[in-house]
């Protein structure tokens, strides 16, 4: 399915979200352009994952619309949604494997569900994907509680990119993970970024993993994007979050150079 390049990947328009009396985001609005990568702060319950959640379809704002590919999912008949769907894939903070599956069941498993390929089409997709994350064929027939937290993410990776999508959503990607696993998880990242074209969007606390991979950051306080920007451009925000923030990324910036 083609695309317009000029065109942003994700649009979010005046998007509320309640609980009852308690408001997550207000008249919040962002826009990811093809090909760059987009990093998500803020602090603690300031409704990082609530977004991206709203962002693949999980779940719906309660005022206002999502675009993904310029469509709004809620709206798409279910083989339209189908299509959008396969067009971006999801890494959950936690990996969310099937505990029962082994890897190659749960990598196979969005190829199986598009039932578009046979089992030795799906063979040669998933041991295609363990590579591209790389992983071994060996480690193919292993069970989740066989793997270390590095290798949950990179199996949960290799799923996410099952369908070969053009949009990655990332939520805590390198969370749990130390210091030269989560270095590796993000060297492989940015390899496949370029490698496969892809624009990605990521939730994040740590700074490294921030200064490492993004293009722009998009800050969210106050239930809402109160600076969208490139990451040495914070400290010219006027926000009191944007200022605690930027001292950390200036200090890992200097660090780099």
């Amino acid at each position: 399915m083609s695309m317009n390049p000029s065109a942003p990947v994700c649009e979010v328009c005046n998007v509320w979200t309640e609980y009852g009396p308690t408001i997550i985001h207000q008249d919040l609005n962002l826009e990811v352009q093809h090909g760059e990568v987009m990093a998500l702060v803020g602090g603690s319950g300031s409704g990082k994952t609530t977004l991206l959640r709203h962002i693949v379809g999980l779940t719906e704002p309660s005022r206002g619309e999502i675009r993904l590919f310029g469509k709004v999912l809620a709206t798409l008949d279910r083989e339209q949604q189908r299509q959008t769907r396969n067009r971006f894939g999801m890494l959950f903070q936690q990996g969310a494997l099937f505990s029962a599956l082994n890897v190659f069941e749960n990598i196979a498993f969005p190829l199986r569900e598009l039932r578009q390929f046979d089992e030795d089409a799906i063979h040669l997709l998933v041991m295609h994907k363990l590579a591209l994350v790389e992983l071994e064929p060996r480690h193919a027939w292993l069970l989740p509680a066989q793997l270390s937290g590095g290798m949950i993410k990179r199996v949960g990776l290799a799923r996410a990119l099952a369908l070969e999508p053009e949009l990655l959503v990332l939520d805590e990607p390198t969370a749990g993970l130390d210091p030269d696993r989560s270095e590796n998880f993000v060297r492989l990242v940015k390899n496949l970024r370029h490698q496969l074209g892809l624009t990605v969007i990521f939730v994040t606390h740590d700074l490294d993993t921030l200064t490492s991979l993004t293009d722009r950051v998009a800050v969210l306080a106050d239930q809402r994007i109160v600076a969208c920007c490139e990451l040495r451009q914070l400290g010219m925000v006027e926000h009191p979050f944007a200022q605690n923030f930027f001292q950390g990324v200036e200090h890992r910036l200097k660090l780099l150079g």
